[in-house]
């Protein structure tokens, strides 16, 4: 998993699963294995699954050739409200978009490290076969 600055200013964390390395075929497949994740997780709310792909196809807005399919999984780990502020970076989500031969996973950085190991865990623990 890499992590960078996305336009020099957003901490994102990014992964690319190929197909051979996973036994999900399709973009339902990721979101579905997310999900089972977020629901097992004691405290952590599943809210709900955006198809991003279909919303812009929608609006007629611009989508790269080299997606096929491009969903985001919503959730929030909100243990504590320690301030009003915290709610500028809640709730989480994890983009996926269908590259054809791969699936990339994207998230932004949490503010707690917590979180951050999990939707790691989870993104990677989609790599379940041997190439």
């Amino acid at each position: 998993m890499k992590q960078y600055l996305l336009m020099e200013k957003y901490p994102v964390f990014d992964l690319t699963v190929p197909k051979a390395e996973t036994s999900c075929a399709t973009i339902d497949d990721v979101m579905a294995k997310l999900k089972e994740k977020i629901d097992a997780h004691p405290k952590v709310a599943f809210i709900a699954l955006f198809d991003h792909y279909a919303h812009t196809t929608a609006i007629e807005g611009t989508i790269d050739r080299s997606i096929f399919a491009a969903q985001n999984i919503v959730f929030c780990f909100g243990a504590a409200l320690p301030n009003a502020h915290i709610l500028a970076v809640r709730p989480r989500a994890i983009g996926v978009a269908d590259l054809g031969d791969a699936f990339h996973l994207t998230f932004l950085e949490p503010p707690m490290e917590l979180a951050t190991k999990e939707m790691e865990a989870w993104c990677k623990s989609l790599a379940d076969l041997k190439a």
